[in-house]
């Protein structure tokens, strides 16, 4: 077994690799025990990734060709973190330089002026450069963040307000059409959001669904719309907001049969806390459907500074909890930003990853890039989520089967302590073993078991 651990301490950030030897299991061995079970097996993974927002592809346009290489290289390179599950924003969102649509005039209902110039200025040089230097086949989830301003009550694409009944059938349509133009480039779009943060107004971007409203329109308009582009396999996912009601408005999306057979799962984020509980319900409740975590970042306050650790930290908590509630695929929110947290043009700053300093050609990969790394490097698109037993609460484990058959077992210690174990699987034992004070570590067994 191969042991990796990354320790943050005194701010220096080291990562080491040892072997692990097997002992026969001894049946005496009741205490500090960390079991794993290959033979119970749970949901299969999609995968890991980020967010190609127009922010990120201005930053890296900004920065040296060996530098931009490196970036993409660190997270879907053959060196890189395994990233292969990412998200694009459908028209403009916060972290784009300013509002814009793909169609701006209100009586284009054969949707003729459609152009995704905008685009293709940052977004999509970016996705293409991944796409080439990856070593794996990427796939998509698409989310607006706003329909065009024209079609909603408030008249702009900032502030919240609703999408006007008379433009359902159109924004469903619009919808649809920028996955198939996405299709046309080569980008394989395999999610599509119904809404970004559904419920909440904000001074970027962003329009206000009911529960009822959004089922009505996945029904109504969305669902149809795919199914006549030849889009019905992709997964339609509703929410895409935080976890305190994740279980509420999945309820509501599938309350109606007809909504229930375009709905594909729920995204949803980190932003009120942790609520695995309702994660877990809802795939209890909905076994089939997709449960997806679209969304995660911590803001940026220049006078604060960025706590790595913390966030790290945050990350990994998260990832864990939410796969040993069902969770089957996870996605960062930007791939890199500049140093002050932006471009955002409305000035809502966030950390990123990957921080670039754009004028003097230099990057910080943040301690959380590499604690993602622990899940998305080894663990793999098809692996299957396995069971597991920790003898303590605060020494956090989530286990997988790789589709090779190797297993990856994630061990999170946030506490300021070491914290000593003993892996049990399959017949053997790992004896004393120690989760470092404030580390992750990842396990890999390629034994036959």
């Amino acid at each position: 077994m191969k042991m990796i651990t990354t320790t943050y301490d005194g701010k220096v950030k080291k990562t080491t690799e040892r072997d692990v030897q097997w002992i026969q299991d001894d049946i005496s061995v009741e205490n500090r025990v960390v079991n794993i079970y290959p033979q119970v097996e749970f949901q299969e993974i999609i995968g890991f990734g980020g967010a190609f927002t127009e922010a990120s592809g201005y930053v890296l346009s900004k920065m040296s060709e060996k530098s931009r290489h490196e970036i993409i290289e660190s997270y879907f390179g053959s060196s890189g973190i395994g990233y292969t599950t990412c998200r694009l924003h459908l028209d403009s969102c916060d972290f784009a330089l300013g509002n814009y649509s793909a169609i701006t005039d209100p009586n284009d209902f054969e949707l003729k002026t459609f152009s995704l110039a905008r685009d293709e200025e940052y977004i999509l040089p970016l996705v293409r450069m991944a796409q080439q230097n990856g070593k794996e086949e990427l796939q998509f989830l698409l989310s607006p963040w706003s329909p065009p301003a024209f079609m909603k009550t408030n008249k702009q694409k900032n502030g919240g307000g609703k999408l006007l009944p008379e433009y359902r059938t159109m924004w469903g349509q619009y919808m649809a059409k920028y996955v198939k133009a996405y299709w046309d480039m080569g980008i394989n779009i395999t999610m599509l959001s119904v809404q970004n943060e559904a419920n909440a107004t904000q001074k970027w971007d962003s329009c206000v669904y009911s529960g009822q409203e959004e089922m009505e329109f996945v029904r109504d308009y969305l669902g149809p719309a795919m199914e006549e582009a030849g889009a019905h396999d992709v997964q339609i996912l509703v929410w895409d907001h935080n976890k305190e009601r994740v279980f509420e408005r999945m309820s509501e999306a599938l309350a109606d049969k007809e909504a229930d057979k375009y709905v594909g799962g729920v995204a949803f984020h980190w932003y009120s806390g942790d609520h695995f509980e309702a994660v877990a319900l809802v795939s209890r409740c909905f076994p089939g459907k997709k449960l997806i975590f679209s969304e995660g970042a911590f803001e940026y306050i220049p006078s604060e500074g960025i706590d790595q650790l913390d966030h790290a930290q945050a990350y990994a908590h998260q990832m864990i909890g939410n796969f040993n509630a069902g969770m089957h695929a996870a996605m960062d929110w930007n791939l890199a930003l500049d140093k002050d947290g932006g471009p955002n043009h409305v000035n809502n700053l966030a950390i990123a990853p990957i921080m670039c300093d754009v004028q003097n050609d230099m990057y910080e990969v943040q301690l959380s890039h590499t604690y993602l790394g622990h899940f998305s490097k080894y663990i793999r698109p098809g692996a299957k989520r396995i069971g597991h037993s920790t003898y303590r609460g605060d020494l956090e484990v989530t286990a997988f089967k790789n589709p090779d058959g190797s297993i990856a077992a994630v061990v999170l210690n946030r506490t300021k302590n070491d914290i000593r174990y003993r892996l049990r699987f399959c017949g053997k034992l790992a004896d004393e073993l120690i989760a470092n004070k404030e580390s992750i570590t990842t396990l890999l067994i390629q034994e036959q078991h």
